[in-house]
């Protein structure tokens, strides 16, 4: 692990996944990051979106020192899919399980005893598949904002809404000629461009870029870990789904079905809030989502 103190309330530290990835996390704790009844407070893990990374605008730049200032602490990391892994073949969705494993473990490991992990937008996705496959005992709850009900489903939709070039269909195949029988521990891959996949023109835009590989398992149709509802059942802790009432990416339907599917597997501790007056990013509204956040740690935190 390597440190670098870049204030007095904050650090840079960097420290390895299981399969060795490196991964870069900016820990805000205040300054009495020392204390043993700091460990006790609860304490945030923040997972980025799609091309982002824990400086990116909105949630993952904002919402650490926002907490700060109500006296919580936060961790922010760097997934491989931060500085567009999709697009360098390194960004593995199903991945990066090992990225959120390797925050919790440094957190239990500096002795933090209540454990919250928050996903923004892609980055939701990326917990929720970790919570359907993962349980530590110092991870309390977890907050889930603009998630997708489907990823693969959500592209599908959008690139026939858009007549991409590509289509989605085309796509499969040729990738699937790509990374033949064993997608996963191909040696084959290659950059590709899908022309008007998120808007009618052909500009840079409107335009996505991945590789096959990346593409595969996070858009692909047999991407099952970015499918959140074969996954949310499997979740026996608290979750909050966070959705701006103005998100025009997420449905409004979205996070209820995903709440739904959890509460039918019997786990009832299960919350879906709208954020008035909030996008897509909800600290657009930035009262009611520390609200929001801060009220998720008071009824899950143990002490």
């Amino acid at each position: 692990m390597m440190t670098l103190n870049i204030h007095p309330e904050q650090r840079l530290i960097r420290f390895r996944a299981q399969d060795g990835f490196l991964i870069t996390s900016h820990l805000v704790t205040g300054d009495a990051a020392a204390t043993e009844a700091l460990r006790e407070v609860p304490i945030l893990i923040e997972v980025h979106g799609l091309l982002g990374h824990f400086l990116a605008r909105g949630t993952p730049r904002l919402l650490p020192h926002a907490l700060l200032e109500r006296g919580f602490c936060s961790l922010s990391i760097n997934t491989r899919l931060a500085f567009a892994g999709q697009m360098d073949g390194t960004g593995i969705f199903n991945d990066t399980i090992y990225d959120i494993d390797a925050a919790v473990s440094f957190l239990t490991n500096e002795g933090f005893k209540n454990i919250f992990i928050l996903g923004y937008s892609l980055g939701a996705s990326m917990v929720l598949y970790w919570g359907g496959n993962r349980a530590d005992p110092n991870v309390r709850g977890l907050i889930l904002e603009g998630v997708h009900y489907s990823i693969p489903d959500s592209q599908q939709k959008r690139l026939g809404k858009w007549g991409s070039t590509p289509t989605y269909d085309e796509l499969y195949k040729q990738a699937k000629a790509v990374l033949g029988n064993d997608p996963y521990n191909s040696l084959n891959d290659e950059t590709v461009v899908i022309y008007r996949a998120r808007g009618p023109s052909r500009k840079p835009i409107h335009d996505e870029i991945f590789t096959y590989k990346t593409w595969w398992h996070m858009m692909g149709p047999e991407a099952y870990a970015a499918m959140a509802y074969k996954h949310i059942g499997k979740i026996k802790i608290p979750m909050l789904l966070i959705r701006g009432e103005n998100d025009p990416i997420i449905e409004d339907w979205e996070a209820a079905a995903l709440a739904r599917i959890a509460k039918e597997a019997n786990n009832k501790q299960v919350r879906v809030s709208e954020i008035p007056q909030a996008g897509h990013d909800c600290m657009e509204n930035p009262e009611v989502m520390v609200q929001e956040i801060i009220s998720m740690f008071s009824q899950h935190t143990k002490t």
